[in-house]
């Protein structure tokens, strides 16, 4: 797919088409197929009262598709970043773009007044309280874009939005400015806290915009422009064709939110200022790794076939989850629920999602974008996914096992 987000639209409308695929299959990836069997995208059509937005981010992964949607809508949007991420993206299409840093200089934000608050690169309480020195009374309505690993027990298998967050850690400060204080540093930057810092600053944002607030918490976000590779590694690896290794057994549990999705829902979520906490977690009905691969395959012609390795050998080879089988998670254990959350109240309130193949077709449509350098950093496991040469020696031993066991 084109990274001119200009055409993000029109591209939309007709990915169904490209590589002569014509129509992209609805399958078994979620929703009801429609009459003729296929899946198309609802027209874009404007709001019915076009909002003043104020997008926080905007210019990396998932903000893009919030912009392109809250424009097509009809609304005015606001961009404040550091203008280090595709600068001038959006230049001559939003109403402003104002520089800063949500932990340091906040100051462009001053007497801006807001319908809506998009948060998308909050990690921090700081940051939301920072941002609030500025905003805080200039804002009707704040929306914090924040994470499904807020969750402290993901044994449990149905989580969903009342389930318990993570406590901070003893010892740390969520409102320390992590330039200041070199503990705070290293655990700002510290996966192992992520959640728990995302849970603070959910309650910070409930504190500083009581009654104007909404927190979306979405599950794997995935899509073009995504550089983590913790999807893309499946349309890279499944197009070279071969033997695929597939992990544990094909009915395992799979969830993610293709961005786009989270784009659309986040602005109407806005339009119609629906308050309180959501999951945004796809697809609509249970989905499985295998119908996640095999929709994959779909939009390629290169022969990939699948073999799964069971979970326990997979130990043995010291193959992790979600770093080397991306997107997977073992469904046992402390990860038993980990791809079995609900999404039920955000579906109520018109959470939509497009089928795998589509994400898939166009996912690896914007790989074939990047530079040479970054495509083989994802096919060799630079980033997330197992790589060639490892899933190659990974295959030869389990085959070697299966030899030895007849």
């Amino acid at each position: 797919m084109s990274t001119d987000r200009r055409s993000f639209i029109k591209s939309v409308s007709v990915a169904g088409t490209a590589i002569g695929l014509g129509a992209v299959p609805k399958l078994a990836f979620g929703g009801t197929p429609e009459p003729n069997g296929v899946w198309t995208p609802s027209p874009v059509g404007k709001a019915r009262v076009p909002l003043n937005i104020l997008i926080l981010g905007g210019t990396g992964f998932t903000g893009p598709e919030q912009v392109e949607y809250a424009i097509a809508r009809g609304h005015r949007v606001t961009l404040f970043n550091r203008g280090k991420t595709r600068p001038g993206l959006f230049k001559g299409k939003v109403a402003e773009e104002l520089i800063g840093d949500l932990n340091g200089d906040v100051s462009a934000l001053k007497g801006k007044k807001f319908d809506v608050v998009i948060d998308n690169p909050t990690t921090l309480p700081w940051w939301v309280k920072n941002v609030a020195t500025q905003l805080k009374g200039n804002v009707k309505h704040y929306i914090f874009i924040s994470t499904t690993s807020v969750y402290n027990d993901q044994s449990e298998i149905g989580i969903n939005e009342n389930s318990p967050t993570v406590p901070m850690p003893e010892g740390l400060d969520p409102y320390q400015p992590d330039q200041r204080n070199e503990k705070q540093q290293a655990a700002s930057s510290n996966p192992a806290y992520y959640g728990a810092f995302k849970a603070r600053a959910e309650r910070e944002v409930a504190a500083q915009y009581p009654d104007a607030w909404t927190v979306i918490r979405p599950c794997l976000i995935v899509g073009p422009l995504d550089r983590t590779d913790r999807f893309t590694w499946w349309p890279a690896r499944i197009e070279r064709g071969g033997e695929v290794l597939a992990p544990d057994k094909p009915d395992d549990p799979c969830q993610f939110i293709d961005s786009r999705d989270l784009a659309e829902f986040t602005v109407r979520m806005a339009e119609a200022r629906e308050l309180g906490t959501y999951n945004a977690i796809g697809p609509r009905d249970p989905m499985t790794v295998s119908e996640m691969l095999y929709g994959v395959k779909a939009v390629t012609s290169a022969g990939a076939s699948f073999t799964w390795v069971p979970w326990d050998f997979l130990q043995e080879q010291k193959v992790r989850p979600w770093r080397d089988m991306t997107v997977w998670q073992p469904p046992y254990g402390r990860t038993a629920g980990y791809q079995r959350r609900s999404a039920a109240k955000a579906i109520a309130k018109g959470l939509t999602f497009r089928p795998v193949a589509v994400t898939a077709k166009d996912t690896l449509d914007w790989h074939k974008t990047r530079p040479e350098a970054e495509q083989l950093a994802t096919i060799n496991g630079e980033i997330n996914g197992i790589g060639l040469k490892r899933e190659a020696e990974v295959l030869a031993a389990w085959h070697a096992k299966t030899k030895a066991g007849r």
